[in-house]
């Protein structure tokens, strides 16, 4: 199953930029996902499986070095043949 996930980082100070790229960055250290940043978020397309583990891990490190942001995320599932 495939997914996009539509995400948005507020970092709850004034300095907000380098952590909002640092994330980003550490998604683009992953195989298997199709990433798309614009100036109101990023998107991570690919796999349900490997989506969703990758998120969990740099969401909880984004967390371990700012504890003060929010994340909004928004899910959907890319329609297939299945689908149908």
């Amino acid at each position: 199953m495939e997914i996009c996930i539509d995400i948005s980082l507020y970092p709850l100070k004034e300095d907000y930029r380098p952590l909002i790229l640092a994330f980003i960055q550490q998604l683009h250290n992953y195989e298997h996902i199709r990433i798309e940043t614009n100036s109101m978020s990023t998107q991570i397309c690919g796999p349900y499986d490997i989506v969703f583990p990758l998120l969990q891990t740099e969401i909880k490190r984004s967390f371990e070095k700012n504890a003060d942001q929010v994340f909004a995320l928004k899910v959907l599932k890319i329609a297939d043949e299945t689908d149908q």
